[in-house]
């Protein structure tokens, strides 16, 4: 069994095993933010006294259900012992995902991650930025919230700031698809850090001190919710990173960073839209300029045709042409047997390794190599604008064999 071959199916499983954990921890995480967005004032006077904060009843699944809500734990009876934590869900999700980074980013960093047009690095100086990239966002990130704790607003901007930064700054060290990963990673990271060392820390030091019969320090408690609360604004932007290798119409351009900045503040003010759905509040303006940014963002990225109708774009360029570029820069992955070390399959299926093959993909070769410069991947075979040029005038004349 080849390695290449291997890393396929450990690339496989990794990505399964994060869309199952992924799945799993924001299903828990909107519950609850639903959950506690929900309840309502207890009816009972006891239960007031008890240390209730709302409750909720709700009907599913053939049952009724009965939650309630004790900040600092019941008073004058004892905490049960049967306490579900949840936290499993979120540091599967962050080990699937840096299994998928491991697997398909750092083993094949000369073709995913490097890209010489952007920044000429070795294989081990990316890895290393890679993985700098992710202690950093999150040592900022914290130092951030330790810093802002008590000004929200200042906080959300200095994040908002730090995130679009970062954006910037791996956009210009890494191919456009590996900085939109890599974001999501930080992202990624932030979130299940916030679990990790924030949120189930605070609420094993109130459990201990119930267990001891001491007043609990409500403090943990609300720095939990403050770091939850900022974990729900960044899922539906971490959300888009995670599937945006699919779309290189938004990573493959010079403003791609742009894009993503615009992409991910329309995924914040959705999840801010339906947040505040939860008690009622409608705020149709929210999805409303999210759709507008969205709108832009296309509208700002459509290709334009920029080319000068010469004597080769008159009379036609004929596939003789452009056949030697195909073969030397994209048949070499997009063939039923690659040759380029890494590839055991045509990525995606495409097939490039006939006349009839290229002519069915001509509009795909023109978005993803003449007007993104996507492919090929970190311009793994240095594929020139020059022979870009060529496979447009190709496609511009009517993709003729």
């Amino acid at each position: 069994m080849n390695a290449p071959y291997l890393l396929d199916w450990l690339n496989l499983l990794a990505r399964w095993a994060h869309v199952i954990a992924g799945i799993s921890w924001i299903g828990a995480s909107f519950y609850f933010v639903w959950l506690d967005d929900s309840l309502t004032q207890p009816e009972d006077d006891a239960d007031v006294r008890r240390g209730m904060s709302g409750e909720l009843w709700a009907v599913h699944g053939g049952g009724f259900y009965h939650n309630q809500k004790y900040p600092t734990g019941p008073r004058g009876v004892p905490l049960t012992q049967n306490l579900h934590w949840f936290k499993w869900e979120a540091y599967s999700t962050w080990f699937t995902g840096m299994a998928m980074l491991a697997i398909v980013y750092w083993a094949g960093a000369s073709a995913y991650l490097i890209d010489k047009g952007v920044l000429d690095l070795s294989p081990g100086a990316a890895i290393t930025i890679s993985i700098a990239s992710l202690v950093i966002g999150w040592l900022v990130y914290d130092g951030l919230c330790r810093m802002f704790e008590s000004r929200p607003v200042v906080l959300w901007t200095a994040i908002a700031a730090f995130l679009l930064f970062a954006d910037w700054a791996l956009f210009h060290v890494f191919g456009g698809r590996a900085a939109y990963i890599h974001v999501g990673s930080i992202v990624g990271t932030i979130m299940v850090a916030n679990v990790f060392f924030v949120i189930i820390p605070g609420q094993k030091r109130v459990l201990a001190q119930i267990r001891a019969g001491q007043e609990p320090d409500p403090r943990p408690g609300r720095l939990g919710k403050m770091r939850s609360v900022h974990n729900t604004y960044l899922t539906l932007p971490v959300l888009f990173m995670m599937i945006s290798n699919h779309y290189p119409m938004t990573y493959g351009t010079r403003n791609g960073w742009l894009v993503l900045a615009v992409l991910s503040a329309a995924g914040v003010l959705v999840r801010r839209f339906f947040v505040l759905s939860h008690k009622h509040r409608y705020a149709i303006g929210l999805p409303v300029v999210a759709a507008v940014l969205i709108a832009g963002a296309a509208f700002l990225m459509a290709p334009r045709s920029h080319h000068v109708v010469g004597t080769q774009t008159l009379f036609g360029v004929r596939y003789a042409q452009i056949e030697p570029v195909l073969a030397k820069r994209c048949a070499v992955c997009h063939a039923a047997k690659p040759t380029q070390p890494g590839f055991t399959a045509a990525p995606q299926g495409v097939l490039l390794d006939t006349p009839e093959h290229v002519r069915a993909n001509a509009q795909r070769i023109a978005q993803q190599a003449v007007q993104t410069h996507a492919m090929p991947l970190g311009n793994v075979t240095h594929m020139t604008d020059a022979e870009r040029k060529l496979l447009g005038d190709w496609i511009a004349a009517g993709a003729r064999i």
